[in-house]
């Protein structure tokens, strides 16, 4: 009997630790359900202050993989020491693409081996963006045939996005107000917010794969680059707790 009466009390424990834990649920429900949130979106505006090209070479099929790297080489050397007379440091140069490889005549049903190509391209950070166009043209008349996906960067967003911060959290605060005033809804303290941040696309300038041949001796008119303006964007979300 001692054993029934112990299997019993512990089976009302059971049920009434069960009862408790659902009524604290119940409790906890409302404060997640009493809860309101609205984002609100800030945006600057500022002119970029860093522009990074692409510059390339790319030879022509050579009879022996030997030729196309020494041209490639003497190439790709005359473009980065042009690089170096406008000012730009080697850090900022870094190669981004070599490759070798072999061309084949695919005209005929035997496959025939025509030569060697070779590839190669540095990626360029343009600090002084008055030189873009110098940097283009320059490169170009060196041997450059692939040169483009240019974009515009802000070198320091810190202040700009504190900006954006700003006025996304004012626009989200504004919203939730002009909402409750419309709905009756009584707002309380704002219990969280959270942040995104996006960037718009940049203006990019494509000239790839040009002609071969262009580089190397003509001189070639700078074209003119417009750099325009960077958009910096953040969005929050505001939680508020409702009364």
């Amino acid at each position: 009997m001692d054993r029934m009466k112990i299997m019993h009390v512990l089976a009302i424990l059971c049920v009434t630790a069960i009862v408790i834990v659902g009524f604290a649920m119940l409790q906890k429900g409302p404060d997640i359900q009493n809860q309101f949130s609205v984002s609100g979106t800030g945006k600057v505006f500022a002119k970029p202050d860093i522009a990074n090209l692409t510059v390339g070479v790319k030879t022509e099929v050579k009879a022996t993989a030997a030729e196309a790297v020494k041209e490639n080489t003497k190439k790709m050397n005359d473009i980065v020491k042009a690089l170096k007379d406008l000012g730009i440091e080697e850090k900022d140069i870094k190669t981004v693409n070599y490759s070798l490889n072999p061309s084949y005549d695919y005209a005929t049903s035997r496959q025939r081996l025509l030569g060697y190509e070779v590839s190669q391209n540095v990626t360029i950070k343009i600090r002084n963006l008055d030189k873009i166009g110098d940097t283009i043209s320059k490169t170009t008349e060196k041997g450059a045939n692939q040169i483009g996906n240019i974009d515009f960067t802000i070198d320091d967003e810190n202040e700009l996005k504190a900006e954006a911060r700003d006025l996304a959290i004012e626009k989200a605060i504004a919203k939730a107000e002009e909402i409750a005033d419309k709905t009756g809804m009584h707002l309380g303290k704002i219990i969280n917010v959270y942040e995104n941040q996006y960037y718009a696309p940049q203006t990019n300038y494509m000239a790839k794969d040009m002609a071969y041949g262009l580089g190397g001796s003509a001189e070639i008119a700078a074209p003119s680059i417009q750099v325009g303006q960077n958009e910096v964007s953040v969005e929050v979300n505001v939680v508020y707790e409702v009364k």
